[in-house]
């Protein structure tokens, strides 16, 4: 009987043993989660974000309208709305932009071969023109002002042979490499650390803040509407849709969703008179 309650004395103090053992797991754990939580978040993604959505960004977009200077000449007077373009303009962007930058961020070693396969997707010669100058543009960013900042590695090497590749395109022939906006984006924002969903708001957002600023210079409105359009819930709300239905779209089946889009755009070059180049 002694050996019996011996046993049974043991048995409990070894699980006395583990339940102290498992608290002291536990309050670490909950210690540690309480710094990560108060701890402050990462600053070189966090700092690059900002950089890459900062309006001052050298890449060109306010000389574009993305169609909106056409979508307002060749709409009959007083049906034209910023309200009504502003989604349709978005939903275009995402469904033929936005799957090469996803693609491009997953694999930038990819970089050349998605450039490639958008520049045979895009069917309108201006907005080609227009993502391939903002492409360039992002493209000499990096060059000049990024590339000094990021570690050296394997997507760095990415974008050094791209742009070897580009500057031995001869004019005289079909180049082998266009610069389009797209995928470089998706590529750079990797390399600097952005996650996925951040370079995925970010280009979109870049995309609505273009669109409300040529919205002002074409005497829309004014500036503080415009901060009004941008602080807006349907922006975000737009984007994250926007940005959900594109998450898992092949670059094959990237398309136009507003075909109306490409004629506006498309028309922008027989205006009479412009202030924008698209």
């Amino acid at each position: 009987m002694a050996t019996k309650d011996e046993s049974a004395a043991q048995t409990e103090e070894q699980l006395k043993h583990q339940i102290q053992a498992l608290r002291e797991k536990l309050e670490a754990a909950q210690i540690a989660s309480q710094t990560a939580l108060t701890s402050p978040p990462t600053t070189s993604s966090t700092h690059f974000l900002l950089l890459l959505s900062d309006s001052a960004l050298p890449l060109g977009s306010f000389a574009f309208s993305s169609g909106l200077e056409s979508y307002l000449s060749h709409g009959p007077r007083g049906t034209t709305s910023f309200a009504s373009f502003l989604p349709s303009s978005l939903s275009t962007y995402a469904s033929t932009s936005l799957p090469f930058v996803l693609a491009a961020h997953r694999e930038p070693k990819r970089l050349a071969e998605l450039d490639d396969q958008l520049d045979a997707a895009v069917v309108c010669t201006v907005g080609r023109r227009a993502s391939v100058a903002q492409g360039r543009a992002l493209l000499s960013i990096w060059e000049r002002s990024f590339r000094a900042t990021v570690s050296p590695g394997a997507e760095t090497a990415v974008l050094k042979e791209y742009s070897a590749l580009l500057r031995s395109c001869s004019s005289d022939e079909i180049p082998v490499a266009s610069a389009h906006l797209a995928p470089l984006f998706g590529a750079v924002c990797s390399v600097m650390g952005l996650s996925l969903r951040q370079t995925a708001y970010v280009f979109m957002l870049g995309h609505v803040k273009a669109l409300v600023s040529a919205a002002v210079r074409a005497s829309m409105f004014g500036p503080f509407q415009a901060q009004k359009v941008l602080a807006s819930e349907n922006v975000p709300r737009w984007i994250d849709m926007l940005i959900k239905r594109e998450w898992s779209t092949p670059v094959e089946e990237a398309g136009q969703t507003v075909p109306v889009m490409d004629l506006w755009i498309g028309r922008h070059e027989v205006l009479y008179s412009r202030i924008f180049n698209s």
